[in-house]
């Protein structure tokens, strides 16, 4: 699973993006710098400048060289008299530098346009804005939120007077003056206990310089390009207060940054991220994102789920269409799939379909060879065929035909590929779709719409559908280790490797260029170390008994297996039994109703604030319980038009993302909960799940169990409360409308 699919999975937070940036600021010189490239002869510039064309004044970038006159390159405008470069410097710190002006502009520097500390102060007000928001809605989830600032130099943070006190440098200034103003808002009146001391609230994590102290004996931070030693120090801080940092106890929330905090620091809390510096060109942008990806947690350490709690926001310092353009670029180069493109390799990988499910997990990590992929010549077929088809263009490029037929699960592909079928409408999926990063512009708080909400109907639908359960598993041991020693029947384990590579290493202008020369690989036979303690190792990850753990392993007859790579072998029979134990857990688990005051009151509609984003993932809506219904999916889209449009759905919810069912995996959040209105007979009511294919073969297994628990969920509500609700998941609507109320509703 790569970035995109994690992305889409809701595996980690969802991202929006607020944008910053100046319109119509054209009456000075603007000037940036954007890179400098000594590669080849001569040495290059990339700027971005104002330039005249057609009597308009537009921002564009530009390529310039030693000699170019930014007075003609701008269309003769004469703000940039003087601007001649004189001298590109592609050092450590690159520069350009002018013949008729003092000015000298580094690299991600800025001349010439609006207030810049405006603006850098209008980042901060609507970071703390958001982050306050998040505050009252979370904190009562037992969530606290955490909010990074980057900035470009530590001393526009923190400074030292001659006689070595700390004092604010601007940013701190900036920042305590606006939190102090919002916090005093009656909306964050639960909030005020942190008005007390402000400057408990934001610090920043630099580098120190081990050889000075202040009066009161701390470290003296200094300026660092984040690439230096003495930014270990920083890095073993933030560890060191990363439990703090998590809990309500800590009054800390901002924490601004210099160094990115090298790779590898990261905090599932962090739900704002504020760029005050410039990108540099060996940062990306998924880098700086990256800090605030994972899912949150609570104050017990649980992972919490779903996109209604974690939202990354990023309050950039350009548009919301710069910022959306060169991450989805960045996650192209990554993920080797070109947004809007069918690529004629992008089959190539796909595992064969006669490499059964074991050996494809003994292949995880290890080298997949080319008799087991589909292959480059049968990828370029099916490229052909849907250009033949009309689903792409010569150059590939996705056209309508092809989204529509994924959008209605008709793709047609020849027989020879059908047994591959998921994965090339995944794969053709991901690749039609934009990388889905909201625009903070657009956010939008949905309304109640009372005349659905009001309603005796959806009192009755939501009056069958509210009740809270627990659940209890009983299955038999001896089933249990059956059935694992038929799972471990056809275990592969692969042999420990010893890769021996040489390369050659070459000096250039541009850098270190290394070319691989030899590559080898050999097979050690048998691990010669003292193996480790297996029983324990699966007692603590399947929570079985030692005693059922060891007659698994003696009677799956594959011990021998264990010398040839012990680690491999645990976590390989970990993962068997895990699989294992969840489909039984599914036949054995007995859902009970908790009894009649554990469940979610409706009024729970009205204190829940829910958001959406305009033209991005909500549709306007007459028929729900909302003013708009928010998807999180194509499918789900085409769904709620359905829904929205079709005569005998009398009312619909996309359920909200606090109505959850316990199961064995974690809290589940089904999709719809739908009352059909007399289908020629009676009313009908439903809570559905949408897939876009439902077949038991096509559903990834997590999924497919939580739809067995739903289903169990519902079976007790409906014995208890003697009602008759319907789960089930659909992929068709038709199909689903066909089935309970006849072809002629269709």
């Amino acid at each position: 699973m790569d970035a995109v699919d994690s992305y889409n999975e809701k595996l980690v937070k969802q991202i929006e993006v607020a944008g910053l940036e100046t319109s119509d600021q054209h009456n000075t010189a603007y000037i940036r710098l954007i890179s400098v490239d000594n590669k080849k002869s001569p040495i290059k510039a990339k700027v971005e400048i104002d330039v005249k064309s057609k009597g308009i004044v537009t921002r564009k970038t530009i390529t310039v060289k030693q000699g170019d006159d930014l007075f003609e390159k701008s269309g003769n405008r004469g703000v940039y008299e003087g601007y001649m470069i004189r001298e590109i410097y592609c050092g450590d710190l690159g520069y350009i530098s002018f013949t008729g002006k003092s000015d000298i502009i580094e690299v991600g520097q800025v001349i010439g346009d609006a207030d810049t500390l405006a603006l850098k102060e209008l980042q901060i007000r609507k970071t703390i804005e958001e982050h306050l928001d998040k505050e009252v809605i979370l904190n009562k989830r037992g969530i606290k939120v955490l909010s990074l600032f980057f900035i470009d130099r530590v001393s526009n943070y923190r400074i030292y007077d001659e006689e070595g006190n700390r004092q604010n440098g601007i940013y701190a200034d900036l920042f305590e003056k606006n939190y102090l103003d919002l916090i005093r808002l009656p909306k964050y009146k639960e909030l005020r206990w942190l008005d007390d001391d402000v400057k408990s609230v934001h610090n920043g994590y630099f580098s120190v310089d081990k050889a000075k102290k202040d009066k009161q004996g701390e470290k003296i931070i200094k300026d660092t390009s984040g690439s230096t030693v003495a930014d270990e120090d920083a890095y073993n801080l933030i560890m060191k207060d990363k439990e703090t940092l998590l809990s309500f106890d800590s009054k800390l929330r901002f924490i601004f940054s210099h160094s990115t905090l090298r790779e590898g620091w990261d905090n599932p809390n962090v739900f704002q991220i504020c760029t005050l510096n410039k990108t540099e060109k060996d940062l990306k942008k998924r880098q700086e994102i990256g800090r605030g990806l994972r899912l949150c947690v609570n104050q017990n350490g649980e992972r919490q789920f779903g996109f209604e709690i974690n939202t990354l926001t990023v309050m950039a310092n350009e548009s919301y269409e710069e910022f959306a353009e060169k991450l989805q670029k960045e996650y192209e180069e990554d993920s080797g799939i070109r947004f809007g493109f069918i690529e004629p390799h992008i089959f190539a990988d796909i595992i064969l379909e006669n490499v059964g499910r074991e050996e494809r997990a003994s292949y995880m990590g290890e080298s997949i060879t080319e008799d087991m992929v589909l292959g480059q010549g049968k990828s370029e077929t099916l490229y052909q065929f849907m250009i033949d088809k009309k689903y792409i263009d010569s150059k590939g490029k996705i056209q309508s035909e092809l989204k529509e037929a994924l959008d209605k699960n008709s793709l047609d592909l020849p027989s020879e590929f059908e047994d591959y079928r998921p994965e090339i409408e995944n794969r053709c999926l991901k690749a039609s779709q934009n990388l889905n990063i909201k625009n903070n512009a657009k956010k939008e708080t949905i309304k109640l719409n009372k005349a659905v909400y009001l309603s005796e109907d959806f009192k009755d639908l939501w009056d069958r559908i509210k009740y809270k359960t627990t659940y209890s598993v009983n299955f038999d041991s001896e089933k249990l280790i059956e059935e694992c020693c038929k799972g471990l029947k056809n275990l592969t384990i692969p042999k420990m490797k010893i890769v021996y590579s040489k390369s050659k290493y070459d000096i250039e202008s541009s850098g270190i260029k290394t070319t691989e020369t030899d590559r080898r690989t050999e097979e050690i036979t048998e691990f010669s170390g003292n193996l480790p303690d297996i029983i324990s190792y699966l007692q603590n990850t399947t929570n079985l008994t030692r005693k059922t753990i060891a007659e698994i392993l003696i009677q799956s007859d594959q011990l021998n297996l264990f010398q040839r790579n012990p680690q491999k072998f645990m976590e390989e029979v970990s993962r068997i039994i895990k699989s294992t134990m969840q489909s039984m857990i599914v036949d054995g688990i007995k859902y009970t109703r908790i009894g009649d005051h554990e469940y979610y009151a409706q009024e729970l509609f009205e204190t829940e604030e829910l958001t959406g984003y305009l033209e991005q993932n909500m549709i306007k809506s007459e028929r729900s319980v909302y003013d708009h219904t928010i998807y999180q999916s194509a499918v789900e889209k085409n769904f709620a038009n359905k829904l929205e449009n079709h005569k005998s759905v009398e009312l619909y919810v996309k359920l909200p993302g606090w109505f959850k069912i316990n199961t064995p995996l974690h809290a589940y959040n089904p999709d719809w909960a739908v009352l059909i209105n007399d289908c020629g007979t009676k009313k009908l009511y439903f809570v559905l799940e949408t897939k876009g294919n439902i077949d038991t073969d096509q559903i990834n297994p997590s999924e497919s169990l939580k739809i067995g628990y739903g289903r169990e969920h519902f079976k007790a509500i409906n014995a208890e409360m003697n009602v008759n609700v319907t789960f089930e998941p659909v992929d068709d609507f038709n199909k689903f409308i066909e089935k309970y109320c006849g072809p002629d509703y269709l």
